[in-house]
């Protein structure tokens, strides 16, 4: 069985409340108090998952835990889904939301994609194999308990994989500063799946002429573009606006 340690309260708050089946440590550092602990206690209290009250330098000694906040866990690692089960899962659904995002390599930037893409209600993350972050404590950290709990594929071929929802109706919608619609303008209902490009670089080739369709955000200050994960949110919730 594989591990992986999660840090920070509200991290562990989170995936204690949301998936404590996983969870097989979890670390207090000693002295700590405020309202969080106290609810982390409370929480605890309810499951049987062993709390242990250890030191900052042990704390600081976990692998994967360079800024725990006081708090740590240690979790069973499940892994991301593959391109079979990922299918799988998006053949069993009616009008999936999916997020693709395609050479992301800034752990913050994934982290926060997860955190919008869970709370938008999204049912699957996708990324490249060979190309982009893993799901590292840092994702979890700024995904403060998303990354537990959103269902995340990382795929051998992203562009295959890409033509593979194509074949199960399922519309992809590609952002790139050059595309000729706004994202408000696109019709972001039934089977979708957006797909965002990486820090910088925008969409590979490939990956772009894989897209069904490609939109904008238009941009009305001096800046040129959005950070990826701010972007992401934006379009995210406009298909939610759209989907209600």
């Amino acid at each position: 069985m594989n591990e992986r340690n999660i840090y920070g309260i509200n991290t562990v708050l989170n995936a204690l409340e949301r998936q404590s089946n996983q969870l097989l440590r979890i670390y207090l550092q000693e002295g700590m108090g405020g309202k969080r602990v106290v609810r982390l206690n409370e929480v605890l209290s309810q499951h049987q998952v062993r709390g242990e009250r250890v030191s900052d330098e042990d704390l600081q000694r976990l692998p994967g835990t360079p800024k725990h906040q006081g708090g740590a866990a240690a979790l069973m690692d499940q892994g991301p889904l593959d391109d079979h089960q990922a299918l799988e899962l998006i053949e069993s659904l009616a009008d999936p939301l999916i997020l693709v995002l395609d050479s992301m390599e800034d752990p913050r930037n994934f982290g926060a994609c997860v955190r919008t893409a869970e709370a938008a209600g999204v049912e699957l993350v996708v990324m490249g194999r060979s190309r982009g972050v893993d799901i590292t404590p840092v994702v979890s950290k700024v995904a403060s308990g998303a990354a537990e709990t959103q269902a995340i594929a990382r795929v051998s071929n992203l562009a295959r994989f890409l033509k593979s929802l194509q074949d199960l109706n399922v519309w992809l919608v590609g952002t790139d500063e050059a595309g000729p619609t706004a994202v408000f303008d696109a019709n972001l209902t039934g089977a979708l799946a957006l797909v965002m490009g990486g820090e910088g670089k925008g969409l590979r080739r490939l990956t772009r002429e894989r897209c069904d369709a490609l939109v904008h955000l238009p941009m009305k200050g001096a800046v040129e573009s959005l950070n990826v994960s701010v972007a992401a949110g934006v379009c995210l919730y406009e298909a939610v606006r759209q989907r209600r």
